[in-house]
């Protein structure tokens, strides 16, 4: 039987949040990729190769049309504007009201400048829309174009939930998919930590007040990886999950450091919130019991492909002819063998509105009975051990 465990959750959530807004952040703000884009990317691309995510079925199961989001509905983002009474954050490019927030977003987007990657030879999808291109949009079009006063400009990045990422997963998904080293990803990782940390630094500047930083996803568990990494042996891979054990190693060597960073930060800055977002635990959750929160079909089978073991195929993508689509996008964790589902959004959501995968608890900021109206469900972590970034070896 399926459980509808997260919008279950979150319609109560959603309820409490809409009667006392007020109490909680006024407006969001959002950096980062396409696990975030509202849209931007359809605006940005060249106008005879848009992206896929501006044709069916991207969107299908809640917008019932393209909508720019590279998933089947509502992203992380989305679920966090709902749980606050917000409306659903509008791209940057092609919005219009931007008075409970604005999303800066790019599918694609890396957090290293593009003039990093043309140093190392690697080619990237769009040019000019790294996280310092991003904040260079807010600071130089967005805010004195918004912004009447400096006083207006304060109290609107006071009053803001500022999301920063998650970023940094398309430097190395370039990176490696582009086939560089395991060495050479390994040495990019302080770069693009370090890029981040000071995008923080800068919006901390400019006045924000709480922000909320994502680490990486599982990347381990990544159709994407799964296909372009395939080994027969299988001490590479999780005999729990079917995700490759070196490259979730990976994602968390970049939490570790992220985390260590953050920490510096919150340090040097005490009467800021820098909160980080478990992205990887909480992802765990259902790649080690999907059943558990309904995805009947699985955790590595792809809703939108073709072919092969993960109904993943590059030269049939999602949306492509040839390519087909699954009846109920619930069911899957993977949309379309990169990006999640909106089910599974829903419950990466679930997990840092109401659960233990924020660091300090996201609901801690918000006054009852906004975020923390709601009985709390506690939900089990998995305990990260320090990474062991071997090939094949097991964490120590």
């Amino acid at each position: 039987m399926k459980m509808n465990y997260s919008i279950a959750i979150l319609l109560i959530l959603i309820s409490a949040s809409n009667q006392a807004s007020s109490a909680c952040f006024k407006s969001i703000i959002s950096f980062g990729d396409s696990l975030a884009d509202t849209g931007n990317e359809i605006h940005l691309a060249p106008s005879n190769t848009p992206p896929p995510s501006a044709s069916p079925p991207y969107g299908k199961t809640f917008f019932h049309r393209p909508t720019g989001r590279w998933s089947d509905g509502r992203l992380v983002i989305d679920f966090i504007a709902e749980a606050l009474g917000l409306p659903l954050v509008q791209p940057f490019f092609g919005g219009s009201d931007f008075d409970s927030g604005v999303n800066f977003a790019v599918g694609g987007c890396t957090a290293l400048r593009d003039s990093i990657w043309a140093e190392e030879g690697i080619q990237i999808d769009l040019a000019n829309t790294s996280l310092a291109a991003q904040l260079s949009w807010f600071k130089e079009l967005f805010l004195p174009k918004f912004c009447h006063t400096p006083s207006d400009c304060k109290n609107f990045l006071e009053t803001s939930l500022v999301l920063v990422g998650e970023i940094g997963g398309n430097d190395y998904n370039y990176a490696f998919l582009q086939g560089k080293s395991f060495e050479s990803v390994l040495a990019i990782v302080p770069k693009v930590v370090k890029a981040i940390s000071l995008t923080i630094n800068e919006l901390i500047k400019l006045g924000a007040k709480t922000l909320v930083v994502p680490g990486n996803l599982p990347m381990g568990c990544s159709i994407q990886y799964l296909i372009y990494f395939i080994t027969s042996n299988q001490t590479y891979y999780d005999p729990e999950t079917g995700c490759l054990n070196w490259l979730n190693r990976f994602a968390r060597h970049h939490n570790k450091l992220l985390q260590t960073e953050l920490d510096f930060i919150q340090k040097q800055n005490p009467s800021i919130n820098i909160v980080y977002a478990d992205y990887y635990n909480a992802a765990m959750q259902f790649y080690q019991f999907p059943e558990k929160y309904g995805f009947t079909k699985g955790a590595l089978i792809a809703c939108c492909g073709s072919g092969g073991p993960y109904h993943v195929n590059h030269t049939y993508t999602c949306g492509s002819k040839g390519s087909s689509t699954c009846e109920d996008p619930s069911l899957h964790v993977s949309w379309d063998g990169i990006h999640l589902t909106e089910a599974a959004y829903g419950v990466i959501a679930d997990g840092l509105l109401r659960g233990s995968f924020t660091i300090p608890p996201l609901y801690s900021f918000c006054s009852p009975p906004s975020i923390n109206a709601a009985p709390f469900i506690p939900i089990t972590t998995t305990v990260t051990r320090s990474p062991d970034l071997s090939v094949g070896g097991e964490a120590s």
